[in-house]
């Protein structure tokens, strides 16, 4: 990706990874996976294995996810290649920029590893971003990227954390790792066919403020591991996605927004005020929630049904540039008639003071007597002999 069409996101949320013990529904439901798994010889159904990584509590623990997270994009952890050595990638045109991105990942990273842990983990992930890269010529690594990467990094270690990123980056990923970010930005707009469906007078006020989808912009390109502040918070929603169509984080995108519906009337209608209060996610989001909403608006409101609104949106918004280009236009030329009818009024209301019978007279008499000097010194000077 080009410099001028790079996106620039902010600095990540410091990442917690506190550990809670797992509330009796999470106990239940490990359970229900371990006995899936020991009945079908280390393997679920993959239809069982979505329901089960959507549902409530997910997949549960990265202990489960280690050999689940494979199984849902259809890795096989038997056929993995050895991970290449960082100087490999030295010379590549983007490798400077991977690792500037990779040092500032280190709220990502566990707090208190030692030092040398925490170097090699950097080093590992490095890797992984640059063999992706290479594989794909046609693939931009954006800034971003390198958050998804470290979350399977962390939860499945360097080469199966490979294995996937190198599915989801022609899958999932692909058109935010075009040459521009074109493609992601109209993507993006498929959250208020929703959100107008769902609530229009929502609509209507963030329309009007102007906040457009920047501020949703981070959320998509890493899977909100950028913006959350909970690492269990991260890999349960990374369960949801890995079960769920490409469009899913759209929709947990859009259910955000409603749910955070309160909080948006109670702002100032502007897109500085807007943009603050969304962009920055709450500690206290319930995931769960959220998730069962976005698993219904997507049964509710077909991909199709939502193209179209777009296009619409698209059109109406096209209309309303032409109309407020025109009046703009009219303005001007109405400004422009008013500065040239105020410069001739000036002209015929001062010319007429300054031509009074006084002033003529003045002027008049002014006139002979330069022309009866310049007559006068002629004459000497031609009777001198100066001519």
């Amino acid at each position: 990706m080009s410099g001028e069409d790079a996106i620039k996101i902010d600095q990540p949320q410091e990442l917690s990874f506190e550990e809670c013990p797992e509330i009796s529904e999470e106990i239940e439901k490990r359970h229900k996976i371990e006995k899936l798994l020991l009945e079908g010889g280390g393997h679920i159904e993959i239809d069982v294995l979505r329901e089960l990584a959507r549902s409530d509590h997910g997949l549960v623990a990265d202990d489960l996810r280690r050999s689940l997270w494979p199984a849902l994009v259809g890795v096989d952890v038997k056929c993995l290649l050895p991970a290449p050595k960082l100087c490999d990638f030295e010379t590549h045109p983007e490798y400077n920029q991977v690792v500037l991105d990779v040092n500032r990942s280190l709220k990502r990273f566990p707090p208190g590893i030692p030092y040398e842990q925490r170097i090699a983990l950097q080093d590992q992930l490095t890797v992984l971003i640059m063999r992706v890269i290479c594989k794909y010529p046609d693939l931009r690594y954006y800034q971003g990227y390198h958050d998804v990467a470290v979350t399977f990094l962390l939860v499945a270690g360097e080469e199966v954390a490979f294995a996937v990123m190198d599915v989801l980056s022609t899958n999932h990923f692909s058109e935010c790792m075009q040459e521009t970010m074109d493609a992601t930005q109209k993507r993006l707009l498929f959250i208020w066919p929703v959100v107008n469906f769902e609530n229009p007078e929502l609509f209507n006020f963030l329309q009007h403020s102007g906040v457009g989808t920047m501020f949703a912009l981070p959320w998509y390109l890493t899977w909100f591991g950028h913006s959350l502040n909970s690492y269990k918070a991260v890999v349960r929603l990374y369960d949801y996605f890995l079960a769920s169509p490409v469009y899913s984080p759209l929709f947990v995108t859009a259910a955000i927004i409603l749910y955070r519906a309160d909080e948006v009337f109670l702002q100032d209608c502007d897109m500085a005020s807007i943009h603050l209060l969304l962009s920055k996610l709450p500690e206290n989001l319930p995931i769960e929630q959220l998730l069962n909403t976005s698993s219904h608006l997507y049964d509710k409101y077909p991909m199709t049904m939502i193209k179209k609104e777009v296009e619409r949106l698209e059109r109406e918004d096209q209309e309303r540039r032409k109309l407020d280009e025109k009046s703009a236009l009219e303005r001007r030329k109405k400004l422009a008639r008013n500065a040239k009818s105020s410069s001739n009024y000036t002209l015929s209301h001062w010319i007429p003071q300054l031509l009074t019978p006084k002033s003529f007279i003045v002027t008049t008499a002014f006139s002979i007597f330069v022309g009866f000097c310049a007559y006068y010194y002629k004459s000497q000077y031609m009777s001198a002999g100066i001519s």
